[in-house]
C-alpha cells in the first residue's frame, strides 16, 4: 500500500487528489484546535513559566532545519510516501499527550510533559515535509498545480474557519474554572488527534511515483553554502536573520501580555489571530501590486517599520482607559499588522527570489529558509529570559510643571516588565532597517513615493468599496524542490560564481558575448529562436 508505482492512471491520480483535499481538511483542523493560541493557552493554562512559553514558542521554527538533512534521507530511500505517512503518524501521538498535560498534578513535571510533545509534534512533522513536497510534485501534473494548491487552500479555510471558531467558544468556557479547563483542553486534543487519524488514512490512499533514477547530484551542503559566497545576498540574509530576530522576540509574548497583564480571554486573543489573518489575506494582493510597481526593497522600506510601529504601540496598551477602548485599540493594532506583515512576507519572499541567479533559486530558498528559521527560533528563547529580567526593573518618563501653586505633573510614561520589553523589540526591528537600506536591488525608489501610491490606492478602494480577494502567504523549507535540484543541476551551482567573477570582469563586449553563450546552453522554443540566437551571436562576435 505505501509501495512506490511505476505507472499512475488519470484515475488513479485524481481519485489521490480526491484523497489530498480530505488530507488538507484534516491537518487544518489540527493546526486550528491544537496549535498557535489554543497551544500557548494550554500553557498558560498550567502555568508555565515565561521561559518555558519562550521554549514552546521556538519550537516550530527550530525545527524547520530538520528539512534539510532529510533531504539526503529521501534521496536514500526513495520511499517519500512511507516516510510521509509514518511522520505525520508519528507526529500526530503527540496529541493524546498534549490531552493529558492538564491532568499532571505537578506543573514543572506538565511543563516538562509539553515541551517533549511539542518537539515530537512539530519536529517529526518538519522532518516529513520534505518528502511530502517531493512526492506530491511529482504526482499532481505541472500545469494542475495552480488549480490543486487553490482548491487545498480552500478547502483548509472553509474547516479552519469552523475550527477556530470551535476552539474560540471552547476556550470561553475553559476560563470558567479550572477543573472545567482540564477537560475542555484535552477534549480539543483528543479531537485534533481524531483528525490526525482521518489525515494519515487519507495520505496512505494516495498513490505516489517512482522517483527518478539516481545520479551523482551536487553535495547539499555545497548547495547550502554556496548562496553566502554572493555579496549581494549575504546582505539579504543580513536583513532576514536581524528582522526575525527582532519580530519574533516579542511578538510570541503578546498572547501572555493579553492575558495576565491586560485579562483579555483566550478567546478575545483568538479573535485577535483571526482578525490579524484576515487582514494580511485582504491586503497581501495590494501589497504584490506595489512590489511589482517599486521593487521589493521599497515595500519591505514602508511595510516594515509600519509592523514595527505597531509593536511598539502594544506598549502603550495598558494606557488605554476601559477594556472596551483597550480591547478597541488591540484590534486596530492586529489589523495594521496583519495588513503590514503581509507586505513584509511577500516583498522579503520575492525579493529572494529575484536576487537568486537563474537555475539556483532553490539553493538560495533553503538557505535563506534555514537562517530565518534559526533567527526566529532563538528569538523567543532570548525573549523569555529577558521577560524575567525586565520583571524586575521599570523605566519612568514625566514632565511636571512647577509653581507658586504646587506641582502639576503634564506628561507621565511608565515603562515595565512588557511595555519595557516590546519598545525593546522594536528598536531592535530599527537595526534591520539599517541592514535593510545595504542591500541592492534594482530599480528601488524612495519611501515616499510608495507612500503616496499607498494613499492613492486605499482612496479608490474606499470610493470604489470592493472587497479585495487574496492569497494565504507561507515562506517554508523547499525541500521537495531542492531534491530535484540536486538531480538536475550538479555543476551548475558549483561554477555559478565564477561564472559571474569572468563575466563581471570581462571588457563590455565579451561579457555581452558570454552572456549570450550562457542562453545558448538553454533549449530553443523553435527552429526561429535559434536562428536568432546564431545571428546574436555572430554579431556579437
Amino acid at each position: 500500500m505505501l509501495q512506490p508505482q511505476a505507472h499512475i492512471s488519470a484515475q488513479e491520480c485524481e481519485r489521490g487528489i480526491r484523497f489530498l483535499m480530505i488530507d488538507a481538511a484534516a491537518a487544518t483542523a489540527i493546526g486550528a484546535l491544537n496549535s498557535g493560541v489554543v497551544l500557548l493557552a494550554l500553557a498558560l493554562h498550567i502555568g508555565a513559566s515565561t521561559i518555558a512559553i519562550g521554549y514552546l514558542a521556538a519550537i516550530p521554527l527550530l525545527t524547520q532545519v530538520l528539512q534539510a538533512p532529510m533531504v539526503k534521507l529521501v534521496e536514500r530511500v526513495r520511499r517519500r510516501k512511507l516516510l510521509s505517512v509514518s511522520g505525520v503518524f508519528i507526529a500526530r501521538l503527540a496529541l493524546p499527550i498534549y490531552a493529558a498535560v492538564p491532568f499532571i498534578p505537578s506543573r514543572r513535571v506538565a511543563t516538562i510533559v509539553l515541551l517533549c510533545a511539542a518537539l515530537l509534534h512539530y519536529g517529526v512533522n518538519a522532518a516529513s515535509a520534505c518528502s511530502w513536497n517531493s512526492w506530491i510534485r511529482d504526482l499532481v501534473p505541472a500545469d494542475r498545480l495552480g488549480h490543486f494548491s487553490s482548491r487545498r487552500g480552500l478547502y483548509g479555510t472553509i474547516v479552519s474557519a469552523g475550527a477556530t471558531v470551535t476552539a474560540a467558544v471552547a476556550l470561553g468556557w475553559a476560563q470558567g474554572s479550572e477543573t472545567i479547563g482540564d477537560r475542555i483542553f484535552s477534549a480539543l486534543y483528543i479531537a485534533g488527534f481524531i483528525f490526525g487519524l482521518i489525515s494519515a488514512a487519507a495520505l496512505a490512499q494516495v498513490p505516489e511515483p517512482v522517483m527518478a533514477a539516481e545520479s551523482v547530484g551536487a553535495p547539499l551542503h555545497r548547495l547550502l553554502w554556496e548562496p553566502l559566497r554572493h555579496a549581494n545576498f549575504r546582505k539579504l540574509l543580513r536583513y532576514v536573520a536581524s528582522w526575525q530576530f527582532a519580530v519574533n522576540l516579542a511578538t510570541p509574548f503578546f498572547t501572555v501580555y493579553f492575558v495576565r497583564a491586560l485579562g483579555f480571554s483566550m478567546s478575545f486573543v483568538l479573535m485577535l489571530t483571526v482578525i490579524s489573518q484576515l487582514a494580511n489575506v485582504a491586503f497581501v494582493r495590494q501589497w504584490g501590486r506595489l512590489s511589482d510597481r517599486f521593487t521589493n526593497k521599497s515595500t519591505l522600506a514602508v511595510a516594515s517599520p509600519l509592523y514595527l510601529l505597531c509593536v511598539a504601540a502594544m506598549a502603550f496598551a495598558s494606557d488605554v482607559p476601559g477594556d472596551t477602548a483597550r480591547a478597541t485599540y488591540l484590534i486596530l493594532l492586529h489589523i495594521v499588522m496583519g495588513a503590514s506583515g503581509a507586505g513584509v512576507g511577500l516583498a522579503a519572499g520575492n525579493i529572494v527570489m529575484k536576487l537568486s541567479p537563474s537555475g539556483a533559486a532553490t539553493s538560495f530558498m533553503a538557505t535563506n529558509a534555514l537562517v530565518s528559521a534559526l533567527a526566529a527560533g532563538s528569538a523567543p528563547i532570548v525573549g523569555g529570559w529577558a521577560a524575567d529580567f525586565f520583571a524586575r526593573r521599570r523605566l519612568e518618563l514625566s514632565l511636571n510643571w512647577f509653581s507658586p501653586s504646587g506641582v502639576e505633573q503634564l506628561l507621565g510614561i511608565t515603562f515595565s516588565h512588557w511595555e519595557f520589553f516590546f519598545l525593546l523589540s522594536a528598536l531592535l526591528g530599527l537595526y534591520s532597517l539599517h541592514r535593510l537600506s545595504a542591500i541592492e536591488e534594482p530599480g528601488a525608489v524612495e519611501r515616499r513615493e510608495v507612500v503616496q501610491h499607498i494613499f492613492t490606492s486605499a482612496r479608490r478602494t474606499l470610493r470604489n468599496a470592493s472587497s479585495v480577494a487574496g492569497l494565504r502567504l507561507a515562506v517554508t523549507f523547499p525541500g521537495g524542490e531542492l531534491i530535484k535540484l540536486r538531480e538536475r543541476a550538479p555543476l551548475l551551482l558549483e561554477n555559478l560564481f565564477e561564472d559571474e567573477k569572468r563575466v563581471a570582469a570581462a571588457p563590455p563586449r565579451s561579457a555581452a558575448l558570454a552572456k549570450l553563450l550562457g542562453s545558448a546552453f538553454e533549449q530553443p522554443a523553435n527552429d526561429a529562436d535559434f536562428e536568432d540566437l546564431l545571428k546574436r551571436l555572430d554579431h556579437a562576435a
